[in-house]
């Protein structure tokens, strides 16, 4: 099928939304729903479905008579709902840890999924134009999956996808022989004491995470780094020399004052720089809903491409489902013994809350989609920061928490607005990794916000008995559904328990309220930062800092490195007088390969969790022991470096010289479909 470089059929835009995409799509739903529930209660970490559903696409679509880049855009971001409604388990099993739910009861949980995930769908839509269309931000996930899209597609486009290929392969076999047969280590962690004070340094081996540093450019990385450098660099150290850990090695002091105490210091600069976020985007989002209010008419729409669903249709649907979250918030204060004016007063708290706090993270998470990817944007955050919101808002409403009673019922409150404001945040973080994607190939808006709206739906149905499945299968460490059952396989869900805890501080009045201060101040002072090097012409993002001084170490490192490389790239083509058309064939190739680890990887994941869930334990396929941990660490280090390596002399380009290039006129590889 010919191509035009937009990446559509030639000859008009071809079909987009059709019945057969529409079941592959939700079964692939069905399929990556089962293995990010899984993931996520044991990992506390979920995967991006968007990639790897566009492979699959492509491949059962070309079975049953092939299918346009379009129709297959349309089912992986159908398919991608996957792996952002699964993101309320981040939160909401909280509500079994604390004994108010002994499982999870259909209604309930199908409607906080639909109703946040629709919610998600209709927050996103104004900000298609200020993040999307009208920005620079880079949506690493987003180009990656339409390079996937196009390289499958274009008629010029082998070369490109056998590069795509080739490193989904090599990153493939790593990420295999790391979490599969694990003779190769996932990182290395060191801890060094002087006098008390811990120092701690390490990065993962995860290509994939290479891949999102690469897309996302080294000043995201160096705001991330700089997080990496207050955290671990001076926090961590200072904290473990005046508080005493008896009874722990230095590792392990290190990771649980990070945990205990860092971890809220980052939250504090996540909360000022989301604000700060907000509020620069308040401008961009007023003439993104008034160009959008132009556009939602038909017979003014400027182009296919440029059209959502009309602005007044989805502030409509918004407001209606005000009418079943009402409802669901009252059903479950009445539960909890809540009647009479105070049932009124905190339906209307909920839903105000659900809105107007939902819809300002939700344009954070858009921002930040942009900035990192939905895999490496820290949802879990946004989880922890709603439920600190909301557990210092409620007291006021309800009165102080004094007995263990007034706590849980307070507590599961604020889970409950928690778990619908993440799931909505989630999906428009994914919505709008989705539109990029589609930006790049030409698709309709409104056709894909129409079918990640069917795949919330698809979602929201299955996502119960995938829930109660596992649960009545391993249960929750702290809360086993029935006597006899062995802890040691019970699921760890670490992010749930964390928000759920820190909530419960809130309402007893534990919480250690100066970490979350400092934060706040810091985050005050890289809002400063951010503001004088943007004058500079420079990207440093104060949410990224907050960011670096949250997610875990090794995670940080590794996408540093993978800026590193693009950086590294960008100079040697300079040093060598590459002309413009070799660095962006060069760059080509680098978000190729990029593309590729992030695919590898997802799929090796993918298969790996289903082992383990029908296996019934972890590491399924291990053939090493503990003992063969040093080695493994060596192995993995040295793989990882040669990965590195290799992906550095790719994509610099050595291995074609200039008295190497193609005659004029010749298709050249890595500029195919620009």
């Amino acid at each position: 099928m010919a191509v035009t470089d937009a990446g559509a059929p030639a000859g008009g835009h071809g079909r987009e939304i059709t019945a057969r995409g529409l079941v592959l799509g939700a079964l692939i739903t069905i399929v990556f729903m089962a293995a990010n529930i899984y993931l996520g209660l044991k990992t506390g970490m979920t995967f991006s479905s968007s990639i790897p559903a566009a492979l699959i696409s492509m491949g059962a679509l070309r079975l049953v008579g092939g299918a346009g880049i379009l129709e297959n855009n349309i089912v992986q971001t159908q398919a991608s709902a996957a792996g952002t409604l699964c993101n309320v388990i981040l939160v909401l099993p909280g509500l079994v840890l604390i004994g108010h739910w002994h499982g999870f009861p259909f209604w309930e949980t199908s409607l906080v999924c639909l109703i946040g995930g629709w919610l998600g769908v209709a927050f996103s839509i104004p900000l298609r134009r200020a993040l999307v269309s009208g920005s620079d931000l880079p949506y690493p996930e987003g180009v990656a999956a339409a390079e996937v899209l196009r390289a499958g597609h274009a008629e010029t486009g082998e070369r490109g996808l056998t590069t795509l290929l080739i490193a989904a392969s090599g990153s493939g076999l790593v990420a295999f022989a790391t979490s599969g047969l694990r003779i190769l280590a996932d990182g290395v962690l060191t801890a060094v004491s002087f006098g008390g004070a811990v120092f701690s340094i390490g990065s993962g081996f995860s290509l994939a995470l290479v891949g999102v540093g690469y897309l996302v450019g080294i000043g995201a990385c160096l705001a991330l780094l700089t997080g990496v450098v207050i955290a671990w660099g001076i926090m961590v150290p200072v904290l473990t020399a005046v508080t005493s850990q008896p009874g722990l090695s230095p590792g392990e002091a290190a990771q649980a004052v990070w945990s205990g105490q860092v971890r809220l210091v980052g939250a504090g600069i996540i909360a000022v720089g989301g604000f700060w976020t907000v509020a620069t985007l308040v401008r961009p989002i007023a003439r993104s809903i008034r160009s959008a209010l132009a556009a939602g008419n038909p017979a003014r729409a400027a182009a296919r491409q440029d059209r959502d669903l009309p602005l007044p249709l989805v502030g409509g649907v918004a407001l209606a489902l005000c009418l079943p979250l009402g409802a669901l918030f009252a059903g479950f204060a009445a539960d909890l013994g809540i009647n009479g004016p105070m049932l009124a007063a905190v339906v209307a708290a909920g839903l105000l809350f659900c809105l107007v706090f939902g819809a300002a993270m939700a344009a954070v998470c858009g921002y930040l989609a942009g900035l990192l990817g939905s895999s490496t944007s820290p949802i879990s955050g946004i989880g922890i920061l709603t439920a600190m919101v909301g557990a210092a808002l409620l007291p006021l409403l309800l009165g102080p928490a004094d007995d263990p009673e007034a706590r849980r019922v307070t507590v599961a409150l604020v889970l409950l607005a928690a778990s619908v404001i993440i799931t909505a945040c989630s999906i428009a973080n994914d919505n709008l990794q989705d539109l990029k994607t589609g930006q790049i190939v030409d698709a309709t808006p409104w056709r894909q916000q129409v079918v990640l709206i069917v795949g919330v739906a698809v979602g929201s149905l299955v996502i119960v008995p995938l829930l109660s499945l596992l649960y009545g299968a391993y249960g929750f460490v702290g809360s086993l559904p029935r006597p006899g059952m062995d802890p040691a396989l019970a699921l760890t869900v670490p992010q749930a328990s964390l928000v759920t805890q820190i909530a419960e501080g809130i309402v007893a009045r534990t919480l250690p309220w100066p970490m979350l201060l400092i934060g706040c101040g810091l985050g005050a002072v890289m809002v400063g930062l951010e503001v004088a090097l943007k004058r500079r012409a420079f990207s440093f993002p104060a949410l990224t800092v907050g960011i670096g001084m949250y997610l875990p170490l090794s995670v940080e490192m590794t996408i540093g490195l993978g800026g590193l490389l693009g950086f590294l790239c960008a100079r040697a083509l300079r040093r060598r007088g590459a002309d413009p058309e070799t660095r962006e064939a060069s760059r080509r190739r680098g978000v190729l390969i990029a593309s590729g680890f992030l695919v590898g990887e997802s799929f090796v994941g993918i298969g790996l969790t289903a082992v383990d869930a029908a296996s019934g334990r972890s590491s399924t396929l291990s053939l090493v022991g503990p003992d063969f941990a040093p080695t493994a660490t060596w192995l993995g280090g040295a793989v990882f470096a040669a990965g590195f390596f290799a992906a550095f002399r790719f994509i610099r380009g050595s291995f074609a010289e200039p008295s190497q290039r193609r005659p004029a006129g010749a298709p050249q590889f890595g500029a195919e479909n620009r």
